[in-house]
């Protein structure tokens, strides 16, 4: 008997053992479907504001935002928008936010989300410009009214004034958002020369203006970084209070990701308001830092070509520098409907925007070009083919009211997804892009209420530390004028 169990048991145990692993196998991929299926549109919407902040202080979580429901607003019958819209000290006037006629645009009812997306069928489909109205323009009064900001100062004579001051004439290509932020900064409302005041504390280097500098190039900005970060943590007490974790910079060349090698606190603590903002690389850590949008500069009125008047489906031209960008040229190189242009085309850019009812904006080198806030300037609707593109302001706007995202394995299926729109939900779309315009342009001299810069602003707003460091000086400690701050 005993020896007649012990055989049997033997003979079962290859059994069990192959058994275990298939098991296991099948029980893991259920849970990472069920994971995927429950997670996958967390990246496409208003995400929580909840930040771990680590300092020499320790870490201390951000609060979650409580959004409550929005009160009655009243109602400007002659355009349709609210008539208390803020506006900031400095500014010139913008018109009013446009309302759907529901009192609550932009709020969010999560528990339908997922019944709100925009599917391959087009069913679905929100038209809600702002994730929470209320609460961005109940925000956006107040970041104008307490908002401080402190720029680390350096004087006209520094050797390397033209990367740390900003430019004295009017940005232009394809980095100019990284100039005009800076400009619009130094001569905004919210600057502060009393530390005490301040809620952030700006690092002013130009990444893209020490690209061209002989005597730094590419190769050697990680080390004027590092540098300068060990220079501003010697002669000021600001960093060293919070780590870093309160203070930001602002670069739009990709070039600024590796910029930060030896600089790995700058990296890990600092907000980086980058324009190559992908969540797949390890050097951007979504809800710590901010995308910052790439805009090409353009002045004058926008156009207004309407939905009815574009003939083409969709557009894209641009260079074949990348796997996405080759896998599209592919699949729709010869298309009729869908056109795609490698290189240089004969027509005018601008033409083959105006004219299509979808513009493609498709990863390169970096999940970021300027073929959005294109799309967005000349009225064609974005789509989205980056994945892990953490996109501008999504803390604030709602992409799904006003562009598509495709994800790169459904390049061959992209006919049929912009075919599926139907034509009321593209004019929405469409509609709702002209809406989105004014925060996507950037302005010479003042900056206007809720343009990029504001936008930007707001996006540092929602990432102002909610810890307050204590402190071992004070204004009396620290001497001021137009160029340097002495503490003692």
């Amino acid at each position: 008997m005993s020896s007649s169990s012990g055989s049997s048991s033997f003979l079962s145990a290859p059994m069990s053992r192959s058994f275990v692993p298939k098991g296991l196998t099948l029980l893991t991929s259920i849970l990472l479907l069920v994971y995927i299926s429950s997670t996958s549109n967390y990246f496409l919407h208003l995400r929580n504001n909840l930040l771990l902040l680590t300092s020499s202080l320790g870490s201390a979580p951000f609060p979650p935002r409580i959004h409550p429901d929005p009160p009655s607003l009243a109602r400007n019958a002659s355009n349709g928008g609210v008539s208390d819209v803020p506006r900031s000290p400095g500014s010139k006037k913008a018109p009013p936010f446009l309302w759907d006629g529901s009192g609550l645009e932009g709020r969010i009812d999560r528990s339908s989300r997922s019944r709100q997306q925009f599917g391959s069928k087009g069913k679905g489909f929100n038209n809600q410009v702002f994730h929470d109205k209320y609460i961005f323009t109940e925000d956006y009064k107040e970041m104008n009214r307490s908002f401080k900001v402190f720029v680390y100062p350096h004087s006209k004579e520094h050797p390397f004034a033209h990367a740390f001051l900003p430019v004295d004439f009017e940005p232009g290509g394809n980095y100019a958002s990284e100039s005009y932020f800076k400009k619009a900064l130094i001569q905004s409302h919210f600057i502060t020369k009393d530390p005490l005041e301040a809620d952030l504390f700006f690092l002013p280097f130009s990444i893209a203006r020490l690209r061209h500098d002989p005597r730094v190039g590419v190769g050697g900005i990680s080390e004027f970084i590092r540098n300068y970060i060990t220079d501003i943590r010697q002669n000021y007490p600001y960093w060293n209070q919070s780590g870093g974790a309160n203070h930001f910079y602002v670069a739009c060349h990709s070039i600024g990701r590796s910029a930060m090698a030896r600089a790995e606190e700058v990296r890990l603590n600092a907000i980086q308001v980058v324009c190559s903002s992908s969540y797949f690389l390890s050097g951007y850590v979504a809800h710590k830092d901010a995308s910052l949008p790439q805009i090409w500069p353009r002045h004058g009125t926008p156009p207004n070509v309407f939905s009815s008047k574009r003939a083409r489906l969709a557009f894209f031209s641009g260079s074949v520098n990348s796997p996405v960008r080759k896998r599209l040229m592919e699949a729709w190189g010869n298309d009729s409907e869908i056109l795609v242009h490698s290189g240089h085309i004969t027509t005018p850019y601008e033409e083959g925007l105006l004219n299509s009812k979808f513009c493609l904006h498709v990863k390169g080198f970096e999940v970021n070009t300027a073929r959005i806030g294109d799309a967005i300037y000349f009225g064609c609707v974005p789509v989205i083919i980056a994945n892990h593109y953490d996109l501008p302001f999504a803390d604030i706007l709602n992409w799904k009211s006003f562009s598509l995202v495709v994800a790169t394995l459904d390049i061959p299926l992209l006919k049929k997804i912009l075919h599926d729109v139907r034509p009321g939900q593209y004019e929405m779309l469409q509609k709702n892009v002209l809406k989105v315009r004014k925060h996507f342009q950037w302005h010479s001299h003042l900056p206007v209420d809720y343009d990029a810069f504001y936008m930007v602003m707001y996006e540092l707003w929602l990432r102002r530390s909610a810890i307050k460091f204590s402190v071992s000086w004070t204004s009396e400690t620290c001497s001021h004028n137009s160029s340097t701050v002495n503490c003692t």
